[in-house]
């Protein structure tokens, strides 16, 4: 009796483990989803990675100055069911990009859309 309930207490605690750390995932309290921006620029890198890509993209400001925008985009996995690849954009690539802002004003956001240099539209520019 004693063995089982050392086993049931013992996956009771892996279980509050594991829901703990889908909890300690961020919240999307940083990006202002009520803002919506668009810029074109030359993607310098796109990182295909986990828990979120990310996408990287130089844009000049109105001093004519480069800045690099980090765009923070989905998990591999939901970015390959809208039809994402590894190689679906690349350094030197010119995209058009749509994305809630950081709140802080900070050159960086969360992913909405790309245009890529083809036309192909991936993503939803009116996503909310």
């Amino acid at each position: 009796m004693k063995l089982k309930t050392l086993t049931l207490a013992v996956a009771a605690l892996a279980m509050h483990s594991a829901a703990g750390a889908v909890y300690a995932h961020h919240s999307y309290a940083m990006f202002d989803e009520s803002a919506k921006l668009t810029l074109e620029g030359v993607v310098t890198e796109f990182q295909w990675t986990n828990p979120h890509g990310w996408i990287h993209v130089e844009v000049t400001d109105e001093q004519g100055e480069p800045v690099v925008w980090s765009i923070e985009s989905g998990a591999p996995a939901a970015m390959a069911r809208q039809g994402w690849r590894p190689t679906t954009i690349g350094p030197g690539d010119e995209i058009e990009i749509t994305f809630h802002p950081l709140r802080n004003g900070n050159p960086g956001g969360d992913y909405m859309s790309v245009t890529l240099p083809d036309g192909t539209v991936m993503g939803d520019p009116e996503l909310q």
